[in-house]
């Protein structure tokens, strides 16, 4: 919470596709803390459930707030194939929560004292990018871990041209020879 800033210049060290999930909630009466309250603590209940298990594909978050009635939290996920499965998975905190919210809709209960909402992007990579200049590690660079903005480039349009070597049989790899059964 209190981490020191790194001093100079960082990027985020993720390799590969960045999966971001928005999820939130706006408190629309605040009066009616017995509709909007069960919506606050679901979702750190939620975070601790996907921090006990990593293999959920949770990488980092981040809690913010917009406004005094507006609440949120940006997500970090290694893919959206684990982001959809745990949605899914009826094991999860979240199946059950939204089959509560869901029941209470079907009752007709649900009177639009707190407005829930979800935004994903998945963006391939070579189209994002990141900077941290004397941070701690925040963000993307948090969830993944940063290395010093030289590894990538020293600009933007540096650091979205990078693209992992993970992957050996990568289109333009010298290592590996052209199949001579295709057309190039």
């Amino acid at each position: 919470m209190f981490a020191k800033p790194i001093p100079g210049r960082t990027t985020a060290a993720h390799e590969g596709d960045a999966v971001v999930l928005l999820i939130g909630m706006r408190i629309n009466h605040f009066w009616a803390a017995h509709q909007w309250a069960p919506v606050l603590v679901a979702m750190p209940r939620m975070l601790r459930e996907l921090s006990r298990d990593r293999s959920r594909g949770l990488l980092g978050h981040v809690l913010l707030t917009a406004s005094p009635r507006t609440y949120y939290v940006v997500q970090y996920w290694e893919s959206q194939e684990k982001l959809h499965a745990y949605a899914a998975a009826p094991d999860a905190l979240h199946h059950r929560v939204w089959a509560a919210v869901n029941r209470k809709e079907r009752a007709g209960k649900v009177r639009g004292h707190v407005g829930i909402w979800h935004e994903a992007y998945v963006s391939p990579e070579g189209l994002y990018e990141s900077i941290y200049a004397d941070m701690p590690p925040f963000g993307l660079g948090a969830a993944t871990g940063v290395l010093p903005v030289e590894r990538r480039g020293r600009r933007a349009a540096d650091r979205l041209a990078h693209r992992s070597t993970t992957d050996p049989s990568a289109p333009g790899d010298p290592s590996v020879p052209d199949d001579p059964h295709t057309d190039r």
